[in-house]
């Protein structure tokens, strides 16, 4: 494969649909598919956090942005056939795990019938040449064992979350195998890992609480810092769907089913993150520990990412303490009052090496 700077000039003047892109990780992506000069459709709810990091770069103003649930096909449907895209990327889902347990029967609809609801237009359009459903690193049965999970690992997750993003990625096995075999639309899914980044404002994710408690001059509660995660910046991954995506699309023997994590090295505890969130912040932030109890979540998870390494000649760009800090950049930028969509240019930029982006 060629460098990442091409690969993002292959999207130029391609008609690309992002679902869930009013959040975290579909505004980060539908920044670098703008810049990169791509046609973007984003389809999504109204942004699920405020603030947002969609309304905070005013994204509606570079992209065509269609407010809608994933669950109401008929209108999904018409936005495809607007759209006619030829690349979809599949992000709208349910994301928390304690939420999941709030709120299983929404869990389930949106990352399950909403995954049936995409692929079902993505079958009965004629335009769409490459399909990545973005899943996540929760699908794997976990055995909390201490090596990565592989591709071919049994899809089992515990939680309402995870479970319903293993039936995800089953779905799409389903529609690969039942639709698409004749060869008209290549499809992956992609399991990443936790993403970190600037501009995540959601509950119950660690760096967001981090930057809460930062920026109001108050100690970090961490409710359980010996969970080791594969915490990754959050244009790692997004990278790497769009590699999937473009090379499925010249080539359809890359399709498949992808891990997406960081090296062995960068699979830390929560409390290593909060250290080196901490460091990065300064003015003396700390932390507490602090078990707050709840329900299960998985004490050790990480991914083999061999398979991508050895199919694209992928390697992580950042590790884990420059992710960290690239999102302490962010964050103090937009608190200062800075330029945020300047900041984000300019990490995608030195993130994919493009001087034209």
């Amino acid at each position: 494969m060629e460098g990442m700077a091409m690969s993002l000039a292959f999207y130029r003047g391609k008609r690309v649909l992002v679902t869930g892109h009013t959040g975290f990780k579909g505004t980060w992506l539908c920044r670098i598919l703008a810049g990169a000069g791509a046609e973007v459709t984003g389809y999504s709810l109204e942004a699920p956090t405020s603030p947002s990091l969609f309304k905070i770069c005013g994204m509606d103003r570079d992209i065509r942005s269609v407010i809608g649930d994933i669950r109401d096909l008929a209108h999904l449907k018409t936005v495809f056939d607007k759209a006619r895209p030829e690349v979809v990327l599949h992000l709208a889902a349910q994301p928390i795990v304690r939420d999941s347990y709030k709120e299983p029967v929404y869990t389930y609809e949106t990352n399950v019938m909403g995954t049936v609801n995409v692929l079902e237009c993505v079958r009965l359009a004629d335009c769409v040449k490459s399909f990545v459903n973005v899943t996540t690193d929760k699908v794997y049965k976990n055995n909390e064992w201490d090596w990565g999970y592989r591709e071919n690992e049994p899809l089992d997750g515990f939680d309402p979350y995870s479970n319903s993003k293993s039936c995800s990625e089953l779905v799409t096995h389903s529609y690969k195998d039942s639709f698409f075999a004749d060869g008209r639309t290549a499809i992956s899914t992609a399991r990443a890992g936790n993403v970190i980044g600037g501009g995540d404002f959601a509950n119950d994710r660690i760096i967001p609480d981090c930057v809460r408690a930062a920026s109001k001059g108050e100690t970090i509660i961490v409710r359980n810092p010996h969970s080791i995660r594969p915490y990754q910046h959050v244009l790692e991954p997004l990278a790497a769907y769009l590699m999937i995506a473009r090379a499925q699309y010249e080539d359809r023997r890359y399709e498949g089913y992808y891990n997406v994590g960081p090296d062995d090295c960068d699979c830390v505890t929560t409390g290593r993150l909060v250290d080196l969130f901490c460091k990065y912040w300064g003015n003396g932030l700390k932390w507490e520990n602090r078990f707050l109890g709840g329900p299960h979540e998985a004490k050790f998870l990480k991914l083999d990412c061999s398979k991508l390494k050895a199919v694209f000649g992928w390697r992580p760009t950042w590790n884990v303490e420059a992710a960290v800090e690239k999102t302490v950049e962010w964050t103090k930028t937009y608190i200062g009052g800075g330029d945020v969509k300047k900041c984000m240019d300019d990490q995608i930029r030195a993130f994919f090496m493009n001087d034209e982006f």
